[in-house]
């Protein structure tokens, strides 16, 4: 493939929506570092070259900034000023800003702390699912997968569970701009984003100022601590931290969960083996994770020029990892294609690596593992219907609109089942 060949260069087709990895394969076979027109930016796609981009000092995560400033009077001011606020992301620094950042979020993300959260994720968990089964759902995103992170976040921050509708809403309008989701016009998009950031920030500035004067068991309390140096985060550091948490904590379990049960019930095999052998659980969220993970694509700016497997990178360029390419290198799995719930090794990179590697990919395994087990147990004769599914059309994250599924859970058999213990074990 030569490196103008543009039949693969749009990620985001209908087909390349669909089945993104088939195209991976072709580019990291042929093209593993491609310039893309459609998307102006190199795309990396063996699993070596993205693992040395995540510690390359030549690629930043200070992707903003930049931005903001090649559109100097030339972007709409709603989306100037939705970038604006986007700058106080640590996962949009880079260091030593990004250092201090997770080094005084750390705290709140402690092995200890998400462990605890275990038999309150199983409780969720549960009552979701009474609510699904005696409910007659049949989409188990919009009526588990999406709703579980949200109400999980609400309880991290301390805020009332029942914010959790607003927590969600908010998520969805900053995916308009993160993503490109919707049908509406970039101007459109960034207009109803700039009013839902307005709000969450505005409403995580009041949910601050009460934990300050009432400091409670919750994430946010124990962000607001500090460290031993008398170092703290500000008002503005705590409200995008908690903008951060509630955007990529919501976006990416739901993909988790929802992937990983699409996975699960189209290879059945597998699937057999898991309800047989409940302990197989975290090595079979560790292996759904790699096969289709929530992440497709992380961006870099590039900062300093520099080679790769012939190919010169330019200072002033964008790079694109593909985790979702990488994490199917054959390189570095065997048989890569296949479902291998009890794979180990597994040196899969789908919430990053290195000092940008996702603060939160503890608690988002911790839901998958327990959403996931409860589901097994609880629905054993859980398939897909055969509607065809409708994934989003969008770079970044790999995502469906709905999920569509069949169960034959009757209300009586809706009582939780005894629990794995799973929820509590990292």
């Amino acid at each position: 493939m030569a490196s103008n060949d543009t039949t693969l260069d749009d990620l985001l087709t209908p087909a390349a929506s669909e089945n993104p990895h088939s195209v991976f394969a072709a580019l990291r076979e042929h093209d593993p570092v491609h310039w893309s027109e459609p998307h102006r930016a190199w795309l990396l796609t063996r699993y070596d070259d993205v693992s040395a981009a995540f510690q390359s000092k030549a690629l930043s995560s200070d992707r903003i900034r930049p931005l903001r400033a090649a559109r100097a009077g030339r972007a709409a001011p709603a989306s100037d000023r939705i970038l604006a606020m986007m700058t106080e992301f640590m996962v949009v620094n880079d260091p030593p800003i990004h250092t201090r950042l997770r080094r005084l979020a750390a705290g709140a993300f402690k092995q200890q702390r998400i462990s605890a959260m275990g038999e309150r994720v199983e409780q969720l968990v549960d009552s979701l699912l009474d609510d699904f089964i005696v409910g007659g759902h049949r989409d188990l995103i919009g009526h588990f997968a999406y709703v579980l992170p949200a109400t999980v976040i609400a309880a991290m921050l301390g805020a009332p569970i029942s914010d959790r509708e607003r927590f969600r809403h908010w998520s969805d309008e900053l995916a308009l701009v993160a993503f490109g989701a919707g049908g509406e016009t970039r101007a459109e998009r960034h207009e109803r984003a700039l009013a839902g950031l307005q709000d969450m920030f505005g409403y995580f500035r009041e949910l601050v100022d009460y934990r300050r004067r009432e400091p409670g068991e919750d994430m946010l309390s124990a962000m607001m601590v500090g460290d031993e140096r008398g170092d703290a985060l500000t008002e503005d550091e705590l409200v995008a931290m908690c903008a951060l948490l509630l955007f990529a904590g919501n976006e990416t379990t739901t993909n988790s969960i929802a992937n990983g049960v699409v996975t699960l019930l189209e290879h059945p095999d597998e699937f057999a083996k898991l309800k047989a052998d409940p302990r197989l659980i975290a090595t079979a969220v560790e292996e759904l994770l790699r096969f289709d993970g929530p992440i497709k694509v992380l961006n870099r700016w590039v900062v300093a020029d520099f080679e790769l497997r012939g190919r010169t990178i330019r200072a002033g360029d964008r790079v694109h990892l593909i985790l979702a390419a990488a994490n199917r290198d054959p390189c570095q799995f065997v048989e890569p294609d296949r479902l291998d719930l009890e794979r180990t090794p597994n040196p899969h990179i789908a919430f990053g690596k290195g000092i940008h590697a996702c603060i939160g990919a503890q608690l988002a395994r911790l839901e998958t593992r327990i959403a996931l087990q409860r589901l097994v147990t609880r629905l054993p004769r859980l398939r897909l219907t055969g509607e065809p599914l409708r994934w989003n059309e969008s770079l970044a994250s790999r995502s469906l609109a709905e999920l569509p599924v069949a169960h034959d859970a009757t209300p009586s058999s809706a009582a939780p089942g005894p629990s794995t213990g799973e929820g509590r074990q990292q």
